[in-house]
């Protein structure tokens, strides 16, 4: 998932994974993400994705 959020690195520069410190990702809580609902929407460059909370409290995400 992409979200907009501010970055260290400009779109030409590729951070390289030995680089990458845990401060360089965003964290987001599920329950952020869904309130009290089990599935949201997310729009990828035009297409819909469906990520679902399953019963055992899994996640899929399905296009």
């Amino acid at each position: 998932m992409r979200a907009d959020h501010a970055s260290t690195t400009t779109p030409a520069q590729k951070p390289s994974h030995a680089a990458t410190r845990p401060g360089d990702v965003r964290l987001l809580k599920s329950s952020d993400l869904f309130g009290t609902d089990m599935e949201v929407q997310i729009d990828h460059d035009g297409t819909l994705y469906r990520l679902k909370i399953t019963r055992q409290g899994k996640l899929i995400l399905n296009k």
